[in-house]
């Protein structure tokens, strides 16, 4: 197996125990249990999705908004 997948699962797994029994995790919090470079962009936002999905909370550590997931930019802007 992959080491690389293996510490991905397990910190993906550790991420959702944490998130579900304490019902939110910070970006910064989810974003430094991850190995550099072990997920794709499309990994990353099903990771986030599935977490909001679980119904977890997803804060930014230093501003406390919450992460919703939903971009207010308009159509056409850039990102």
């Amino acid at each position: 197996m992959d080491p690389r997948i293996g510490k991905t699962y397990l910190a993906r797994k550790e991420l959702f125990h944490k998130g579900i029994q304490e019902g939110r995790l910070t970006v910064q919090e989810i974003e430094r249990a991850l190995p550099p470079g072990s997920l794709t962009p499309a990994e990353r936002w099903l990771l986030y999705y599935s977490l909001r999905a679980a119904r977890v909370e997803i804060l930014d550590e230093v501003t406390g908004e919450v992460d919703t997931g939903i971009s207010l930019q308009s159509e056409g802007s850039p990102p």
